[in-house]
């Protein structure tokens, strides 16, 4: 397992982490067709991802209505797990509450949102604090002031972000400047061969300003195990019930198709050559893989032992990379005189 700074911090984060969202559904809710995991079954994850490495562990105050939050941290309790050996990370926007200004990006309900993530974690701080989405209603200014509050009061060590725009991201990191406040360590976007669109604005912007990139279904939703390809449906699989993320499935069998023949030359499943071209990817920090048994998620992160080819990268590259689109098109045209000069000093 290798580990990352995340983005322009000094923290170091396994290049794997474990998301909770499988964590303590119920009902016939939406959190119960992604995974019901009770305590015992959480443990014995959570033990299985330190054995292997792993320091990062994600969760949100949304996933099953807060009984991830619950579980997860009951787990690091159970386990002994010293709280300078893990980086607990969770996130806060949705609605927790009835009335208006119980979910969004404010002020009134990120403080409150975020002192209740803490009590259900049993922690005393959390260390990395991500908003979940973008809030229109609410100035980015505020926002920020809001996270910067958490971090001077000791409750948050890092910020970050989910789901944001190029423009977004890049608008909130030139007012945290100008203002002196905590800047994002991090976007969470998801990120897949089946669904590339990250690369044509956010991973320029977070390469350039040194935002970390942590991947959510990085197996699109369970598609990219090879369980659905073909029009094929898989009844214990997460796309039976929840089909999201949405993705181009002509693309996607053309992409499983092309990963069957790597993935059977290294006797490895499908799924660990996903996850690994992830990781050969110069943007990502780290991968989020989630699991409903130990099995499941061993097989996931000995994706971190896989080292692709030129010859395998380029392969997939081929048949997963975007249609071209303006004006990224012009700009290769205009600037290839430009980039042969910085070759040529190289």
């Amino acid at each position: 397992m290798r580990y990352n700074k995340l983005g322009r911090t000094g923290l170091f984060v396994s290049e794997m982490c474990l998301g909770t969202m499988t964590f303590g559904g119920a009902g016939e809710d939406m959190w119960s067709k992604i995974g019901q995991l009770g305590q015992a079954e959480a443990d014995m994850l959570l033990r299985t991802a330190i054995d292997k490495g792993v320091n990062f562990v994600d969760t949100a105050d949304v996933y099953a209505d807060g009984r991830s939050e619950e579980i997860t941290g009951q787990a690091i309790r159970n386990l002994g797990v010293k709280r300078d050996e893990i980086v607990v990370a969770t996130k806060g926007f949705g609605a927790t509450g009835e009335g208006p200004n119980g979910r969004g990006a404010s002020r009134y309900h990120l403080i409150d949102a975020c002192k209740a993530s803490l009590k259900r974690l049993q922690l005393d701080h959390v260390d990395l604090y991500q908003v979940h989405g973008f809030d229109p209603a609410t100035p980015i200014e505020e926002t920020l002031r809001a996270l910067d509050t958490l971090v001077q009061h000791g409750h948050v060590r890092y910020v970050g972000v989910s789901n944001w725009a190029a423009w977004q991201i890049a608008k909130a990191l030139g007012i945290a400047e100008r203002l002196g406040l905590h800047r994002f360590a991090s976007l969470q976007a998801y990120y897949t061969l089946a669904g590339r669109d990250l690369e044509r604005e956010l991973a320029p912007v977070l390469l350039s300003e040194e935002v970390g990139l942590m991947v959510w279904s990085p197996l699109a939703g369970g598609f990219l195990s090879g369980k659905y390809s073909g029009g094929g449906t898989a009844a214990d699989g997460r796309r039976a019930a929840f089909d999201f993320p949405p993705i181009n499935t002509e693309r996607g069998d053309a992409v499983i198709a092309t990963m069957r023949p790597i993935a059977e030359s290294r006797g490895v499943s499908v799924a660990r050559i996903a996850l690994a071209w992830l990781l050969h990817q110069r943007v990502v920090t780290s991968v989020i893989v989630g699991a409903k048994r130990p099995d499941q998620l061993e097989d996931n992160l000995a994706a971190a032992e896989i080292d692709l080819t030129g010859e395998e990268l380029a392969a997939l590259d081929a048949v997963s990379k975007l249609p071209r689109e303006y004006p990224g098109w012009m700009q290769e045209r205009q600037g290839q005189q430009q980039r042969d000069l910085l070759a040529s000093r190289r």
